[in-house]
């Protein structure tokens, strides 16, 4: 399916969800926003089939952060910012929600809203020549798109502001010795092992496997208690499915569980 500067494919229960915009590495424009939002339509309406979203981009770039294209040729100023709430916010939002685990397969440079994109995987797996960048102060901007929320929890304070205020490159393989991304690939295997981690979640129990999301998107904001008494509310939700039936069944016989995700 493509939308504007998006292509959306559907590989058994795993949608691969696909940056594409080459022409200017997979920056971000407003066109783009639109696409990914009806994109993410598609995948809602088919949401009891798809268990698993890989997100990537296509060529040589995951995402080079928002266009800037035609800036300086505008008739009237538009302020830095502006499209954050209208646009990108909506999209960080329903990622942050989604109904099953995301997989970003950063094949290239992730770089300002890039890089915050490819940091909402609940799995990052990159191509050994990616990298990520915090690109703002090269341009006069903070840092946005949720990154200054991201990154403290992921590589603490200071390595996030040190990323931020010198805007330099962060190596995949830096990035993995620093706990930011799961797993590095040579680039002409990552999409071939992201398919793999792909298709081992969605024949997991997506049930569970999304209120773990959940679980842990929440985590830093609860207290102890709190958080508590979210494990409780959730693992009453997950006890109350077929793959929790059928996953204690399938240890008692001994045999591999087939999960549904209901």
């Amino acid at each position: 399916m493509q939308f504007k500067h998006v292509t959306l494919a559907f590989d058994g229960s795993v949608a691969i969800l696909k940056l594409d915009h080459q022409e200017v590495m997979n920056a971000v424009s407003v066109d783009m926003l639109g696409g990914l939002s009806e994109a993410l339509d598609a995948i809602e309406e088919k949401k009891d089939e798809v268990r698993c979203v890989v997100l990537t981009g296509a060529g040589r770039a995951f995402c080079t952060g928002a266009n800037l294209q035609g800036r300086n040729n505008q008739s009237k100023k538009t302020k830095a910012g502006l499209t954050l709430e209208t646009g990108f916010h909506p999209f960080l939002r329903r990622i942050r929600n989604l109904h099953c685990p995301i997989i970003t397969a950063v094949n290239g440079p992730a770089a300002g809203a890039g890089m915050s994109f490819a940091l909402l995987g609940d799995m990052i797996l990159c191509a050994r020549s990616s990298y990520f960048l915090q690109a703002f102060r090269r341009i006069g901007l903070v840092p946005d798109c949720g990154s200054t929320w991201l990154l403290p929890r992921l590589v603490g304070r200071a390595r996030s502001i040190e990323l931020s205020l010198m805007g330099e490159r962060l190596p995949a393989e830096k990035a993995l010795e620093w706990g930011l991304v799961n797993r590095v690939y040579d680039d002409g295997v990552l999409m071939e092992e992201a398919m793999k981690l792909a298709r081992d979640l969605a024949s997991g129990p997506t049930v569970a496997l999304s209120l773990i999301r959940k679980l842990y998107w929440d985590s830093p904001e609860n207290s102890f208690e709190d958080q508590l008494n979210l494990e409780f509310q959730c693992q009453l939700r997950a006890g109350d499915t077929e793959d929790f039936r059928e996953g204690v069944g399938a240890f008692l016989e001994k045999r591999p569980a087939q999960f549904k995700g209901k």
